[in-house]
């Protein structure tokens, strides 16, 4: 995967755009202009910052389907992504949660997304929405099947669950790249907020060679300057919200100053 293909750059910023519940979601509010204006108003945040990408996520359906979300989610993520990649000129990604990796591929297909993340590519993760099997074996033949050459960021050890048996990081990060074809790896730390520990970034930079490592959680203005030493690029959210709340829009003055301190340099 090469990341100046996509981004323009070797280290690419990806910020997260958290739709509010969409339809058939329990929070679900009835009005999809209310979730278009605000996801409008964060992609033009993001972007202003100083952002390389955005990836677009369903973030506030919990409880999530851990597997096919409904289709009236494709839908609207359809029409919401289609509305911001006309809106700002970023590349766009999309991650349909917890791991509907198929619904993403069709979105992003349809609407010219260059890449996807997938929670659970390879493996078995338990997780609050019970156990997820890895969908490499189907996510990849379709995406033959369309034609499609829409890259796929896969989490290795994904937050907020926890493998089945004993599998260690550097054998899911081999499996991911090697038998689950991913084009990009993401680790993150155990929860949202959370970051991964440098040795575990080192460990998959060695591993992964030339497939590009990106940190999945924790970005921190304070912390990104260490942790890309190691990392290829990051993917950022909670940090850029207002007082860091996950629930809180983005705010622009945070996304600033992610940006002016993240390293774009490196040695």
């Amino acid at each position: 995967m090469d990341l100046n293909q996509i981004f323009q750059t070797p280290n690419p910023i990806i910020g997260v755009v958290h739709l509010l519940p969409l339809p058939t979601s329990p929070r679900w509010g009835g009005n999809l202009k209310t979730v278009i204006e605000r996801a409008e108003q964060e992609a033009a945040a993001l972007a202003a910052g100083g952002v390389d990408g955005m990836i677009i996520e369903n973030f506030f359906d919990a409880p999530f389907a851990k597997g096919q979300v409904d289709p009236a989610v494709v839908s609207a993520m359809t029409l919401i992504i289609e509305r911001l990649m006309n809106l700002i000129m970023l590349p766009v990604g999309v991650n349909v949660l917890r791991n509907d990796a198929r619904s993403a591929l069709a979105i992003a297909n349809c609407v010219g997304a260059p890449f996807i993340r997938v929670n659970v590519l390879t493996g078995a993760m338990a997780t609050d929405q019970g156990i997820i099997e890895g969908c490499a074996y189907d996510l990849l033949r379709y995406r033959r099947e369309l034609g499609s050459n829409t890259a796929i960021l896969a989490d290795v050890l994904v937050k907020h669950a926890y493998p089945l048996g004993t599998t260690d990081l550097k054998t899911a990060i081999q499996e991911t790249i090697e038998r689950g074809l991913a084009d990009g790896v993401i680790i993150s730390g155990t929860a949202t907020g959370i970051p991964p520990s440098l040795e575990d970034l080192s460990l998959a930079a060695a591993v992964a060679k030339n497939t590009p490592i990106f940190i999945g959680s924790g970005a921190t203005w304070q912390n990104i300057p260490e942790l890309m030493k190691v990392a290829d690029g990051v993917i950022v959210a909670s940090s850029l919200k207002r007082q860091g709340k996950i629930t809180e829009p983005i705010d622009p003055l945070r996304v600033s100053q992610f940006v002016e301190a993240f390293p774009r340099n490196k040695d």
